[in-house]
């Protein structure tokens, strides 16, 4: 039996099996969802973008593919090293803790797809934020795509199965201390795997709390990839844009 629960995102993120799971994501949902908030943000011509837990980069060779120079950072080794065939002079890839500034300025900092609140220390989901801060630059724009946790929450699908690429994932969900669990387990070659995510189902008024703290500004909020108004019962997604 291979667990390992201590610090998942470290291990799961790294294994070839979480991208297996997850390898139906809707890349073209994706690609609209940077374009109109590249759009909506003015990002200057060729400017900086950091993409903060970039996993293997779809987001970030996009953005780049748009015109812009783009760093994409991830804790996971793995998918560093898988991103960074796709480096060039205006694109490049780091291993990088995102509770830590980079030290570097942007012009935006993007946080997508429910890449935050992981942290095992619950301090480190506000010095993300005031790493974001600290790397923006004058006119820069911070960008936090989270789940919007109210609807997850209402809808929780308690137990199902998926099947990719002949293996057979077994999940698991459910809300415990303010977390949102999934607790996944699959056999591989006759040996039993078991991995877990975690989730601070955050709100809006707690990611309102966090800005405060931080000391950074909601600018605006959107509740789906078309940046169309958010709805606490009723949009799919939180999409925060702050300064």
């Amino acid at each position: 039996m291979t667990k390992d629960t201590t610090q998942w995102f470290t291990s799961w993120f790294d294994t070839s099996y979480y991208h297996t799971l997850y390898k139906d994501r809707d890349h073209s949902e994706a690609q609209v969802f940077m374009d109109n908030l590249t759009d909506y943000l003015n990002v200057p011509e060729h400017g900086k973008i950091l993409d903060l837990a970039c996993g293997k980069g779809r987001h970030s060779v996009y953005l780049n593919s748009l015109g812009y120079n783009v760093t994409g950072v991830d804790l996971s080794e793995n998918s560093i090293a898988y991103a960074k065939q796709f480096e060039n002079e205006s694109l490049h890839f780091d291993v990088h803790d995102m509770s830590l500034p980079y030290n570097k300025k942007f012009d935006a900092i993007f946080n997508l797809f429910t890449s935050f609140g992981y942290f095992e220390n619950e301090e480190d989901n506000l010095n993300t934020i005031k790493a974001i801060k600290g790397d923006l630059n004058e006119f820069g724009f911070g960008v936090i795509d989270f789940m919007n946790s109210d609807l997850v929450v209402e809808n929780l699908v308690a137990e199902n199965t998926k099947t990719v690429d002949g293996i057979i994932f077994n999940l698991k969900r459910y809300l415990k201390n303010g977390y949102i669990y999934k607790d996944i387990s699959f056999v591989v070659d006759g040996k039993s795997h078991e991995y877990q995510e975690r989730v601070r189902a955050l709100s809006l008024s707690d990611f309102e709390m966090l800005f405060e703290k931080a000391g950074v500004h909601l600018i605006d909020v959107f509740g789906d990839y078309k940046l169309q108004k958010y709805e606490k019962h009723n949009s799919e997604r939180l999409v925060m844009i702050f300064k």
